[in-house]
């Protein structure tokens, strides 16, 4: 299997963390810790990042993480991290969802289902028998 730099690790925690980590927690200050399975590599992992302002392009400021061999020893990890953080007050939600899902794969993005004007012939062919 291909050693994977840093960048591309982040990368690709990054998008597997979007798909739906194993746990994922936010933290005060729009910082997040996740637990990722890796199937593809085999490899477990904890993640703390920052909220991406950038749509992906830059990887976000203070991001972090620790890889496992073993799922068990990353679990025990998250764990530990979730308790400091516990302790430290700044656990905001143990069982966050907040800001998951890249818009670029979630499909179309929805306006406002009444903006079209009614007589543009994409909307509405039957306008063009002017």
């Amino acid at each position: 299997m291909e050693e994977l730099s840093e960048e591309q690790i982040v990368d690709r925690l990054l998008r597997l963390e979007n798909e739906g980590p194993d746990r994922r927690a936010e933290l005060t200050g729009e910082r997040f810790l996740s637990l990722i399975h890796d199937p593809e590599r085999g490899r477990a992992y904890v993640l703390r990042h920052g909220l991406d302002e950038t749509e992906g392009a830059e990887v976000p400021e203070g991001t972090e993480f620790w890889e496992y061999d073993r799922m068990t020893d990353a679990e025990r990890t998250y764990g530990e991290m979730l308790e400091e953080a516990r302790r430290a007050g700044e656990l905001v939600d143990e069982d966050s969802t907040e800001d998951l899902g890249d818009t670029e794969t979630d499909g179309a993005e929805l306006r406002d289902l009444h903006a079209a004007e009614e007589d543009d012939p994409l909307v509405n062919p039957e306008s063009d028998e002017a």
